[in-house]
């Protein structure tokens, strides 16, 4: 059974491109390694910017300074 867990900041992902991310890793899955999508499990979770941090900061900062 396939678990996978995608992490993105939290930045208005819709629920329509979620589920587009859901089913693309469930046919990757199928068509790469075989593997069942009825058993298949994907998770998003969805993080706040100033919870993610990259280089030694917050995203929402180094967003803040357009990188």
């Amino acid at each position: 059974m396939p678990y996978v867990n995608i992490r993105i900041t939290r930045e208005g992902a819709t629920p329509e491109q979620k589920a587009t991310l859901i089913r693309g890793v469930t046919e990757l899955l199928q068509r790469t390694l075989g593997k069942n999508p009825a058993t298949t499990v994907v998770i998003i979770d969805e993080v706040e910017t100033d919870s993610w941090g990259i280089g030694g900061e917050p995203v929402s900062a180094r967003r803040a300074r357009g990188l």
